[in-house]
This record gives C-alpha cells, structure tokens and sequence, in this order.
C-alpha cells in the first residue's frame, strides 16, 4: 500500500514573491492622470511615476539613493578616496594634455583621436584599460599616463612586502639584485620547510640578511609563512577580481616594475609554494571589505573598478542621456549590487512602461510628442465621476433620469428597480418576484431586490456647454485641477450614460476656444491675464444653434468678472478694471442666450464680492442660477445641475 503524502504549508521566504503582480496598471494610469491633469506633460508624468514607483515597487530614486549610498559606504569605511583620486587626477591630466596637442593638428587623425577620447568609459579603470593601445600625441599625457600605470603597479606589489613600494621607485640595478637574492633565498627556505626540515637555523641567516624587507619581525618560519600567504592570497583575490585583460596588464606592470623578467617568475614560484603551505587561506575570494579597516591595496584595486560599476549604473538608472530606456539597465549588475529584489523592481517598471504603451494607455501624437489616449481619458474619467458619484446621489432631486425616449409613454418592458429610479412600480412582476422567492424558502412577504419598475420611452435630450475659466488665477489659487477633474467627469457622464446628448467644452482666458477633453486635461497652466466670458458665451451660442432640438444648458466655472471681450475685428480687448464695453458685450451676448431658452448656472470660485454681485445681475437677468461650490464640491455642483436641467 503506497504511503500518504504529508505537506505542509507556510509563507514563502526565498525572495522576492514569484506569484507578486508586477504592477497594477489601474493605479498608473490613475498616478499619470493627476500629474497630467496638475500640468505636467504626458511623458514627464511617466517619468515621474517611474521614478516614484507603484506600490510595493521601488522606483528609479529609491533605487539610485540605495545605489549611491552603498557607494559612500564603500569610500568612506574602506578609505577609497585618496586613490581614487589621485588616478582620476593623472588621467584628468593625461587627456587634457592630449586634447590639447589634438586641438593644434589639422588633421584626420586628429579628429579620430579626439572622438576616441570622447568614447572612452566613464570610470577610470575603464578609461585606463581603453588607452592601453592609444597613440598618443602629448608627450605629458603620455607621461601621465604612465604614472598612473607606475602608480598602480608599485602598489599593487606593496601587497606582497611591506616596503617595497618604495624600493621599486627610482630603484638602482644594485636595489633590484638585493630583491632577486631576496627572493631566491626565501624560496629556497620554504621548501625546506616544506619538505619538512628544521629551518630554525636557515631561518635566522635569512632575517640577518634580508630582515629589513619584513617590518613584522616574524620570530618563525610559521609565523614568516603566515605574513607572506595572507598577502599573496590579497593579491590572488584581486586578481580573481579583474578581467582577463586588466590581468594582463598587471602582469606587464609587474615586469616593467622590477625591471627584470626572472623576477616576476621567482614571485610566481613564491605563490605556488606559499599555497602549498596555507592551503586554508582565501584563494579563491575576490576582494572583501571589512568595515573601517583600512584596505589593502588589492581591494582598494577591486573597490576602485566597483565604483566604476556603480557610477555606469547610477548613469542608467538616472535616464538622463538622450534615447534612455529601462532596457538599458543592467538587471545583473543591479542585482549584484543591491539583491535580487532590486532586479525585480526594475524590470517590474520597464513592463509597465512597456505594458502602459500596448496597452493603448499612452499614444504618439502628430509631432511625436506623448499624449494620453482616449482609454486614458476614459479612465481618467471614470475615477473622476465615481470620486463625486456619492455627493451627487445624496442631493435631493438631483438623481440621474433612465428614461429612454421622446415620447414619455410606457414602453411594456421592466427592470429591477435600482437606487434613484423614479419610474412607478410594475405592481404584477414586483408580487410575482415576491412568491418566487417564499416559494424558495425565504420567509420574508417584500423585499427591496423584488421590486421591479415600468421602462418608459422618454429621455431629455440636451445641448450642453462647460465653459471654465483658465486665467492665471485658478493655476494660482489651485483651482486647476479640479476643473479639470469637473470636465473629466461630466465628460464620462455623458458619454457612457446619455450619449444622445453633445457636450463642448470651452476655455476662455484673454480669449475662448472649444477644445477636445485630451487638449483641456493636457493643458499647462500660463500666465494669462484675461476673463473673456463674452467670446466664451459666444462660443457657447453656436453650440446650441448646432442642436435646436435639443435641451440648452450652459454651464459657466470661473473666479473672476469679466476682464475682456471680443472687438469687431476678432481682437481680444483686456482692462482692469472692466470697462463698460466689456461688460456690455457680455451682457448682450448672455441675452442672446437667454433667447435660446438656456438654462445658465455660473459656478463662482473664491470669495470675490465683486465676482458675486456680477454674476447675481446676470442671473437675474437670464433666468439663471449661482452656485458657490468649495473646490472639493466643484464636480458635485456641476454634475448635479447637469442632471437637474436634463429633467
């Protein structure tokens, strides 16, 4: 009989969360939107929103700060800078001096090696690897350059022995025989020590010979073996570290740094025998730092080619270069660098770049430019009318009509009854839903989901202008986003709910224009001076006279009186404060309204008492309305007397 298997179930630790959505992309659009509608341009709201990330995803900021704060650490406990620094300095030096003497040519060799400056990497082990085979042209470039190769290669040796740095510099013929002998005697008694012979004795002529080279003073051969192995596996790990080619380079310093190819073989022999001897120590590591101790030189080497890493990195995460792209991050070197998680989230945010352009969220205009698409404004929409659907369901008299035809006469069909109908009830399908469901078991004589409703053939078809207010003042009072938060929403209203009705929106500032939803939520705010109400109104009126059957209805947000008109020539006319033509020709145009049969609410913002009085008179004389909304009941106000106006 085959055993039952036993499972256990507990919460997953070994990373980032594989069943994790990458994003929601509702929440994005919703984040782009806001940025959109507060000014910003498509493209930078994406720009934003990738560098603030979504949700529980990191973004580019987070990821750059945690990028240049491992890069501090890194300088500032293991004691980089001064290094650093000074390459840089010599290589700063070197091309300088070289772009200089190319400057002075007139030539097309020159212009080639001024654009193979130009394409060298950003860090400098990079840029010192890729001059490697230069041709130079400035006798002190080439001179800097060498001092940074020279550099370099001493201080790699000074791994090995204390001292030696400055034995190499300026060393004399006599100083590199003391080294060979050196180093043909310290062979010889460690393989004595190694083929198990009593060295005490050798090992006392070795110090009284060659001491001066080992500042420690060991007082064994053990203790001799200790100091050089922990050294010659530092020099091992940085090696490990490089690339092939910085490999070979080393290799070419060390021989041009002592001078003497026999040299350099007797220290490979060295590091045979020495792991022989300390087989337990780190050969195969590749540079470890240890808080604040001071490092040595071999990972100051591996520190040093890291920051070059990291400055490439933060480079890509920045985005700042012409044509960047989160494709071009590199997701191994940043999860190398800041873990596995790291990588998630970045390549979580190019999918939502990607998925945000698939999608149809975000489109190419005419001029190449990034705008929202309609699906966009959709949904823009959509959040903007449910944002204000509560206010509005709770004013009295102002529920939403779901008649659906001219004449006004029962249909013959029914529907569920559902919150702000005011159609009479079926009584017949209302009592038979009841029995239905006692017959079911259910115990209760009339329940709310039992009642259902007479479908008649009748809906209010309307004319409808929005005509906001876009002077300066509503971007400096911060009424521009709720404007447009006001459009966004009458806009979905209309078109998911009364399509037969037609919508023009208009903005008027020194003069009006009738734009399209995607113009007015793209739209920055500038400094315009100007409330041309009068070209506005008129706007307004070739609207209405497109669509004489329809219901009339104006609807008018702004913060300030009339402050310009229209000239006979098509000329806008400002005056602070408003002249008498100005308010003469808003007048005149608001009683042409009037003779339309329009209903007028002006939605006033601010406490102007001037504004108050003003639109009060034009109320009174076309028959109107004035509401004073405060900004987080703009969208309410004017959804509700949309409504009320359609009845």
């Amino acid at each position: 009989m085959t055993a039952r298997r036993r499972y256990s179930y507990r919460a997953y630790d070994g990373g980032p969360d594989p069943l994790a959505p990458p994003f929601d992309l509702r929440e994005a659009i919703d984040r782009i939107g806001a940025d959109v509608l507060d000014g910003s341009s498509p493209r930078q709201a994406l720009q934003e929103l990738l560098r603030r990330g979504l949700g529980e995803r990191r973004g580019l900021d987070e990821l750059t700060r945690q990028l240049w704060q491992r890069r501090r650490e890194l300088q500032r406990n293991n004691r980089l800078d001064g290094t650093l620094q000074q390459v840089r300095e010599l290589l700063d030096r070197a091309l300088t001096a070289e772009r200089k003497a190319l400057a002075r040519q007139d030539s097309d060799d020159a212009r080639f090696g001024e654009l193979q400056l130009d394409a060298l990497p950003t860090d400098a082990a990079g840029a010192v690897r890729e001059l490697e085979n230069y041709d130079w042209q400035s006798p002190d470039g080439r001179a800097a350059y060498e001092q940074i190769r020279d550099l370099l290669g001493r201080e790699m040796l000074d791994q090995r022995f204390a001292g030696m740095k400055q034995a190499l510099e300026n060393a004399t013929s006599q100083d590199v025989q003391a080294i060979r002998d050196m180093l043909a005697d310290l062979n010889e008694l460690l393989s004595a020590h190694a083929r198990l012979e009593d060295t005490t004795e050798r090992f006392g002529e070795f110090m009284n010979r060659h001491g001066h080279f080992f500042p420690e003073q060991p007082r064994t051969t053990d203790e001799l073996i200790d100091v050089l192995a922990a050294r010659s596996a530092a020099a091992q790990r940085m090696m490990n570290s490089l690339s092939a080619d910085q490999r070979a380079e080393l290799a070419a310093l060390t021989e041009q740094a002592f001078g003497d190819p026999r040299l350099a073989q007797s220290l490979a022999q060295l590091d045979a025998m020495l792991q022989q001897l300390r087989p337990g120590q780190d050969w195969d590591g590749s540079g470890r730092f240890r808080g604040d101790n001071p490092m040595g030189m071999g990972e100051a080497t591996r520190a040093l080619e890291e920051l070059g890493r990291l400055e490439s990195l933060g480079e890509q995460l920045a985005q700042g270069y012409p044509g960047a792209s989160l494709d071009d991050i590199d997701l191994d070197l940043l999860q190398d660098v800041l873990g596995e998680q790291a990588r998630v989230d970045a390549r979580a945010l190019a999918e939502l770049e990607r998925e945000l352009r698939e999608q149809g969220l975000l489109e190419r205009a005419a001029d190449g430019s990034l705008q929202l698409s309609p699906k966009a404004l959709r949904r823009l929409g959509q959040t903007a009318l449910r944002d204000i659907a509560d206010q509005v369901a709770g004013r009295s008299g102002e529920r939403e009509t779901r008649r659906s035809g001219p004449a006004g006469e029962a249909s013959g069909a029914t529907r569920p009854w559902a919150f702000g109908d005011t159609e009479p009830w079926h009584v017949p399908r209302t009592l038979l839903n009841a029995q239905v469901r006692r017959a079911g078991g259910d115990p209760r004589v009339l329940d709310v989901t039992d009642v259902e409703v007479v479908e008649t053939e009748r809906r209010a078809r309307a004319a409808v202008a929005l005509c906001v207010d876009t002077s300066w003042s509503m971007v400096q009072e911060g009424r521009w986003v709720p404007m447009k938060r006001t459009a966004l929403a009458l806009h979905q209203l209309i078109s998911t709910r009364f399509r037969g009705d037609d919508l023009a929106l208009i903005t008027f500032g020194r003069h009006a224009e009738k734009v399209e939803l995607g113009q007015l939520v793209g739209l920055e705010g500038a400094y315009v001076q100007g409330t041309n109400l009068h070209h506005a109104l008129l706007l307004a009126g070739a609207h209405l006279r497109r669509h004489p059957d329809a219901t009339p209805v104006v609807l008018v947000v702004t913060d300030g009186e009339p402050t310009a008109h229209l000239e006979p020539d098509g000329s806008p006319h400002f005056s602070y404060p408003p002249d008498p033509e100005t308010v003469h020709a808003t007048v005149g145009e608001l009683d042409r309204l009037t003779g339309l049969r329009a209903a007028v609410t002006f939605f006033i913002l601010g406490d102007d008492p001037r504004l108050a009085l003003f639109t009060d008179k034009l109320a009174r004389r076309c028959g109107g309305r004035v509401v004073a909304p405060d900004l987080d009941g703009l969208g309410a106000s004017v959804v509700a007397d949309y409504l009320r106006h359609r009845r």
